[in-house]
């Protein structure tokens, strides 16, 4: 029986995506990007089930990008067929509701380092590699690697690395503002991002998904839109069964419950 090219794990309240082509190290092709998008979807779907969300890998490598392998085969229809289902999966991902983590459990490069630019955190392991290579190999990052990787570093770091195509370390990426921390193992990778995550997903699921999408609207606005954005997503919150329990819960003196109601 063939492998499914991603994993979805389900531990309480957080989901689990690994990738599972470790013998090609995770390498983007067309099954696993389509299989990756359904898994976004039915993530999508389960918000109240499933409150957190980490994405990670098997083996040693997180993704080494672009399955060049597959690429060889493909027609140029095929090619901008699998660059439009990596920017559909990438931004799919972005847009979850549930707050995103990546565990970047060894090598991230091109669509690898992409789909961790998507996500809200990243985690790696000391010995991790990163990089957007393609401009070595006659090609541009093309699922949000020019654009996600300036707004997260500024256009000016975002060229250094993307024009030259350069690899960089953890501790460099760390310094760069690409990573959120570092773990001196793959073991502490795993804990550091369920740390996270478990600390995210004990709060009320609705105002955390509120808290998140006021913020990453109102970053791409001035000032005062972004201000009636974060009024907006309260008023979402205030007729909610969350709200009320958090109050009967200090009344009480006892940590709320929340059911994502």
């Amino acid at each position: 029986m063939e492998q499914k090219p991603v994993i979805l794990e389900k531990h309480g309240h957080i989901g689990i995506i690994k990738l599972n082509r470790s013998n090609e190290l995770n390498a983007l092709n067309f099954p696993l990007l389509v299989q990756l998008g359904e898994i976004i979807e039915e993530l999508q779907q389960s918000t109240k089930e499933i409150r957190v969300v980490l994405l990670t890998a098997e083996g040693r490598a997180f993704c080494a990008g672009a399955d060049l392998k597959e690429r060889r085969t493909l027609s140029e229809q095929e090619v901008r067929r699998n660059l439009r289902k990596s920017r559909e999966v990438i931004s799919a991902l972005e847009k979850l509701e549930q707050p995103t983590i990546a565990a970047i459990n060894g090598y991230a490069f091109g669509g690898g380092l992409e789909m961790a630019l998507a996500c809200d955190f990243r985690f790696a392991v000391g010995e991790a590699k990163l990089g957007l290579p393609e401009v070595g190999l006659g090609i541009i990052p093309g699922a949000g690697g020019t654009q996600r990787l300036a707004r997260l570093i500024g256009p000016s770091k975002a060229k250094e690395l993307i024009l030259t195509g350069r690899k960089i370390s953890a501790d460099q990426a760390l310094s760069y503002g690409i990573l959120t921390d570092i773990a001196d193992s793959q073991a502490r990778l795993r804990g550091l991002s369920l740390e996270l995550a478990n600390e995210i997903a004990v709060n009320a699921p609705l105002a955390v998904y509120q808290a998140k999408y006021a913020i990453n609207k109102g970053i791409e606005t001035d000032l005062q839109t972004g201000l009636d954005l974060e009024a907006k997503a309260y008023e979402v919150i205030i007729p909610t069964k969350d709200r009320i329990e958090a109050l009967e819960a200090f009344r009480e003196k006892r940590r709320p419950v929340f059911r994502g109601e």
